[in-house]
């Protein structure tokens, strides 16, 4: 503990980590010597440790920068990346690095975690509306707990509910993408186009919308393996387009006529 703020350097997400940080900061001290023993003669390990936190939210610039002093430093500073996306890190750094992939928390855990949280906290809350803030966090006990304090504050001391948990963490109605469905099998574009209106207009995003749709395709038995593998692929398309910030309106469209499509045709 005495040794913590000498031998380790945290930086997390809210950290400047810049181009200009790793050249300097992270630099300066990754070239800092440390020695094998304490102040009071017992051993430690003769070196320091960098800890870069959500490292894949690091500008590729910043993270090229990092690559040398990595393979510079590596006798007296020892670099840990932590990631939840892994094809974010370019392929220099990964190649220095071993990795350890941890398996997500089981539903129990996490539902346990929040039912402790919920106590802790006097918050009322159902086992019932526990398990469906695991569903719609999708692993994410972070999202979950963060959910759980929106809907609290929302609620003002009254039992949190799964509709309550629906409107916070923006999850779109079944009943939506039903209807949704609906359209694209009638063949008709125009009310198609309705539809993709009015579920822009109340605001959910289409991002959500490819993920709940996803999910209902792929588990459904409605539909042949071939118009499941056309519409799952354009699902990817149409995340990519929205991850590069294209139109929401024109893609949901782009989806839905191609899900129109699949669904009207004789296969």
């Amino acid at each position: 503990p005495d040794l913590f703020r000498q031998r380790v350097l945290e930086l997390n997400a809210s950290d400047e980590r810049g181009i200009q940080v790793i050249r300097e900061k992270v630099k300066a001290f990754a070239q800092l010597t440390a020695s094998g023993s304490r102040s009071d003669g017992k051993m430690c390990p003769p070196f320091k440790i960098v800890i870069l936190d959500e490292a894949d939210s690091m500008t590729s610039a910043a993270q090229a920068a990092l690559r040398r002093t990595m393979e510079k430093e590596s006798k007296t500073t020892r670099f840990c990346l932590i990631c939840n996306y892994i094809s974010r890190i370019i392929e220099p750094l990964t190649s220095r690095c071993s990795k350890f992939r941890f398996k997500p928390l089981s539903d129990s855990i996490q539902q346990q975690r929040l039912l402790d949280v919920s106590e802790k906290e006097h918050v009322k809350i159902s086992n019932e509306a526990v398990s469906y803030l695991v569903k719609v966090s999708e692993g994410d006990l972070r999202k979950a707990i963060t959910f759980l304090q929106s809907a609290t504050r929302l609620m003002g001391g009254k039992e949190i509910t799964e509709k309550i948990i629906t409107e916070i963490a923006g999850v779109i109605p079944k009943e939506t993408i039903d209807e949704l469905l609906l359209g694209c099998q009638s063949g008709s574009f125009e009310k198609l186009e309705t539809l993709a209106k009015n579920l822009i207009n109340e605001g959910f995003a289409v991002a959500q919308l490819v993920n709940q749709l996803h999910d209902t395709i792929v588990e459904s038995e409605d539909y042949s393996d071939k118009q499941k593998s056309a519409i799952v692929e354009k699902l990817a398309e149409v995340d990519k387009c929205l991850a590069d910030g294209a139109d929401e309106f024109l893609q949901l469209m782009s989806l839905c006529a191609l899900v129109m499509q699949q669904l009207t045709q004789n296969i």
